[in-house]
């Protein structure tokens, strides 16, 4: 495994000459994901600009807009780490509202916002239409090997050490499913790119052999 440092300016650029390559008449559907330890919503924000710059329209979409109901999410407590990692995102809707109108030959038509699990009703958000072109960038955790359609996922790694010191305690209780994640889906070997954020200030991308 090669590590190379990066400084986060550079990495930005980096990722947005990337997603610009792509065909000028395509949407791409890019994944941050990691853990919130990880901050990959900072990473997104800072991808809008330069892609912006580059000619490419953004549209910025959280996972944690597509949460299910209190009621499902909770179904077996507040802090049950299994839950937590199979039953609280609502992969289907990501799908259907977000990701899959960004299909070849599909409408563009994408909900932005889904749930707000602060209230926990329906966020009544309307359609926003995303020209070809356009890229779609969503954060959030456990994105990936869940059949998500992403055309480039960048995952951000943490050490486990570094996931236990930089997790607020109120959610250390999540630790044992980032873990499951990482024994189950292996993120690593399944993203396009991997960014190490042990620092955020010295990230690193990691090339696997």
């Amino acid at each position: 495994m090669e590590i190379r440092p990066i400084s986060p300016s550079l990495l930005v650029e980096e990722l947005a000459d990337r997603v610009a390559s792509a065909a000028p008449d395509s949407w791409v559907r890019v994944a941050l994901d990691g853990a919130p330890a990880a901050d990959p919503g900072r990473l997104a924000d800072a991808l809008v600009d330069p892609l912006r710059l580059r000619g490419r329209e953004v549209l910025r979409v959280s996972s944690a807009d597509f949460l299910r109901p209190a009621s499902l999410r909770f179904e077996y407590g507040r802090t049950d780490p299994d839950a937590f990692y199979t039953d609280w995102l609502d992969y289907g809707a990501l799908t259907r509202e977000v990701l899959g109108p960004l299909d070849p030959g599909r409408s563009g038509k994408v909900l932005p916002t889904l749930w707000d699990s602060a209230v926990d009703r329906a966020t009544r958000a309307p359609y926003v239409t995303v020209p070809r072109g356009g890229v779609l960038l969503l954060d959030g955790a456990l994105l990936l090997g869940q059949g998500l359609p992403f055309d480039l996922a960048v995952h951000l790694w943490l050490s486990p050490g570094a996931l236990s010191r930089r997790t607020a305690g109120e959610w250390r209780w999540t630790l044992p499913a980032y873990a499951r994640y990482e024994r189950e889906i292996e993120p690593v070997g399944v993203a396009d790119v991997v960014v190490r954020v042990d620092d955020p200030r010295h990230p690193a991308i990691v090339r696997r052999p």
